[in-house]
């Protein structure tokens, strides 16, 4: 019961928002009592918590699965971009701000743990791609990891990015190019473009 409770208000809390769902809403969506969610989560900060720690899990495991996949890294930055637009369902209730607002408790001890798992995946990233000859070999692999965590982070930044400006996806594909044209060789821009074209085709 308790992982059915996690799973439903994962889905609702990124569909509907973390300040927006209430237990009441949960319960009924359910069709359970409120009882029933209290006898597994002390209170509603607590199922937040719980639910946001282990959708972050269960992204790392995937995103873990995807680089061992093989692929070159450019493939695979976009493949772990559209594995986590997937699992986030587009952020259309925009649940980074709602819980940064709400529960910034919550919002900074997962950025932390955030950026401490993205912080491993592209520095490997960045060094596979500098021994394949995709990325240029003059880049200060410290520098640029972080300029690109940052800047992950800050994309869902409604102060800086509005959510009525741009849909979440369009940012992530801006983005990824951005950083991508900035540190690819001529090898490299090859692969970018092929990607970038077969998506549009």
């Amino acid at each position: 019961m308790k992982e059915k409770i996690l799973e439903k208000a994962t889905d609702m809390f990124l569909t509907l928002g973390f300040k927006s769902v209430t237990m009441d809403d949960l319960a009924n969506e359910m069709g359970i009592s409120k009882k029933t969610i209290y006898t597994h989560f002390e209170n509603k900060t607590k199922l937040v918590q719980e639910c946001t720690f282990g959708l972050l899990n269960q992204i790392n495991l995937g995103i873990d699965f995807i680089c061992s996949s093989g692929k070159n890294p450019i493939e695979e930055l976009y493949d772990i971009k559209k594995f986590v637009i997937s699992q986030l369902k587009d952020e259309k209730s925009s649940p980074q701000y709602q819980l940064q607002k709400y529960y910034p408790k919550i919002f900074d001890n997962l950025g932390k743990k955030q950026y401490e798992l993205m912080q491993e995946c592209t520095v490997n990233n960045i060094k596979r791609g500098l021994e394949l000859g995709i990325y240029r070999e003059n880049l200060n692999v410290e520098f640029v990891s972080r300029i690109y965590i940052s800047g992950v982070a800050c994309i869902k930044d409604e102060r800086f990015f509005p959510q009525g400006n741009f849909s979440s996806k369009e940012l992530q594909d801006y983005f990824l190019e951005y950083h991508l044209r900035g540190i690819v060789t001529p090898k490299g821009r090859k692969i970018l473009n092929d990607i970038i074209n077969s998506i549009q085709d």
